[in-house]
This record gives C-alpha cells, structure tokens and sequence, in this order.
C-alpha cells in the first residue's frame, strides 16, 4: 500500500525549480524509485492517480513537471480547452532541457535515504513517453516502461534536436514500449522503427501493440481508454520493474 504523498520542488543544474508530485510507500524502505512522466496535461489527476499506483506497489513514485519553464503547476483535463493549452506547452519543449529535467529527477530520487539509489526505473504516456525513452537514452535508469511516446522515431527530436530513436544507442537499461494499434498519431512505420532500435540494443526489450486501442488508451479519463490493453500493459510494466529493480 501507498503511504504519504506531497507535492515537493527539485532544482535542476541550470537552477531552475521544477514542481512534483511524491508518493511513497508504506514503511521504512529503502525502496527502488519509479520517475513518472506526465502527458501533455500536467502533472494531473490521472498522473498522480498513477504515481500513487506505483507507490503502491512499492516504489518510491515521483512525477516531475517538466512544463515548468512555461506553464508550472498544470493540471488540465481532457477535454477541448485541455488539449488546446497542453498543445502550447508541447511546442516549447527543448531535448536538452529535458534531459536536464530527467537528469535532476534521476539525482533527487537518488539523494532520498529511502530510495536504493542503483534501482532506478521510469514510465510516462504520450509525450511523457517519448520522455521515458529519452531517460533512457540518457541516464543509467534500470527501466523504462513508455506508453504510447509519440515521435520517439520522428526525424528531429524536440525544439528541432537530433531525433531521439537515434539516441537509442545509450539505452543500458531494459524498455518496454507499448503501442494502440488504432493510433493515428504514431504510425506503424514508426512503431516499426523503434522495435528495430531496441532490438538491436538487447534483445530482452519488448514492443507491444494492442489491436483496437487508440492513442492515451492507458487513460480512464478519456475516450480512447482500453480498459483490456491497458491493464495488459500495466501487468507487463509491473513485471518489468520487478525483475529490474528488486
């Protein structure tokens, strides 16, 4: 079970404040971490639903606002006006601060007394999930379970950088990635793409695609949500952290 959540500030190394929100599990630890990556919303409802989730499995469970530098604190919800302001925040997003969002992330989870500082994991959805992949390109995380990441394998990455399939290289950890087959934002040919990347990384990583689910079909806010892939998905992400991280 979950024990005390908050909302906590990690200064980045450009000195920045980035805002989360922390989960714990019960008793003393010390417990493996799980970095949470938000969707274009904000650290909202649903994602700290989902951090509390891996709290309760018994993970110290962060998710970092990286929307922090041009809309700190969002907590939108899926509806017209959620995706119009989310959509402006998405097109301010630069690689390298988010990699130095990750990298912060990864070093406040690290400095906690209940955190096994080498058991490291991290999930995300949507564009929190093209952040789960570039976490893994860039840090020594353990784990990465991303939900449908779009433009992991587009041909730049964000704020016009290289693209981040082509990180893929860097990835020490195992990934998990999974896919709605219904997905017009992620096409098959990019899908395709990444499940070639990460085979050829190490052959333990895994890309899954469930017919008939739609893109935030992990969601149970939205419309498109699956509730079949998406309790697939979590029990794979679930064992992928536990043969990782324990």
């Amino acid at each position: 079970m979950s024990g005390a959540t908050e909302d906590i500030q990690i200064t980045t190394a450009s000195g920045d404040t980035m805002g989360a929100y922390l989960a714990t599990p019960e008793g003393d630890g010390p417990f493996p971490a799980v970095i949470v990556w938000m969707e274009i919303f904000g650290v909202n409802d649903h994602i700290r639903d989902v951090t509390r989730r891996v709290a309760a499995e018994g993970y110290v469970a962060v998710a970092p606002d990286f929307f922090h530098r041009t809309g700190p604190g969002l907590n939108l919800g899926y509806d017209e006006a959620g995706f119009e302001e989310g959509f402006k925040h998405l097109g301010s997003l630069q690689a390298d601060q988010m990699i130095e969002d990750a990298r912060a992330a990864l070093s406040y989870v690290r400095s906690r007394p209940d955190v096994l500082s080498d058991k490291v994991g991290t999930m995300g959805f949507c564009i929190g999930g093209h952040m789960t992949y570039l976490t893994a390109c860039e840090t020594d995380v353990a784990a990465a379970a991303s939900y449908y990441g779009g433009g992991i394998a587009a041909a730049q990455g964000p704020g016009g950088a290289p693209g981040t399939l082509t990180r893929s290289a860097g990835i020490s950890g195992r990934v998990h990635c999974y896919f709605g087959g219904e997905d017009s934002m992620i096409p098959e040919d990019q899908v395709a793409a990444v499940r070639a990347a990460l085979a050829e990384v190490d052959g333990r990583n895994e890309v899954h695609v469930y017919a008939g689910a739609d893109h935030g079909f992990h969601c149970d806010q939205r419309g498109t949500y699956h509730e079949a892939s998406a309790k697939d998905a979590w029990e794979k992400t679930k064992a992928l952290f536990a043969a990782t991280l324990r």
